[in-house]
């Protein structure tokens, strides 16, 4: 079906815009919480549907090589003792 007919014929309320509703001064507007069926925060009065949140599956753990053993540090040549005079 056509989705103007659609609109035509559809009887159900329009769906929320999500645009906030804005004082003199720009900033935004609370709901008043003693009005359950009107959301006075956005501009036509319904609150909008949120979106299904993307669930992220988690992957397996990868198994770390063992880190081969490493040579005892080489200490080097001997140094001289310093002599007295």
């Amino acid at each position: 079906m056509f989705n103007w007919l659609k609109k035509l014929f559809d009887n159900t309320e329009p769906e929320a815009t999500g645009v906030r509703a804005r004082t003199a001064k720009g900033h935004y507007v609370a709901d008043d919480k003693s009005t359950p069926k009107v959301n006075e925060a956005y501009t036509d009065g319904k609150t909008p549907v949120k979106k299904a949140k993307r669930v992220v599956t988690k992957k397996a753990p990868v198994k770390k090589k063992a880190a081969p053993k490493k040579a005892p540090a080489k200490k080097g040549r001997a140094k001289k003792a310093p002599t007295k005079k």
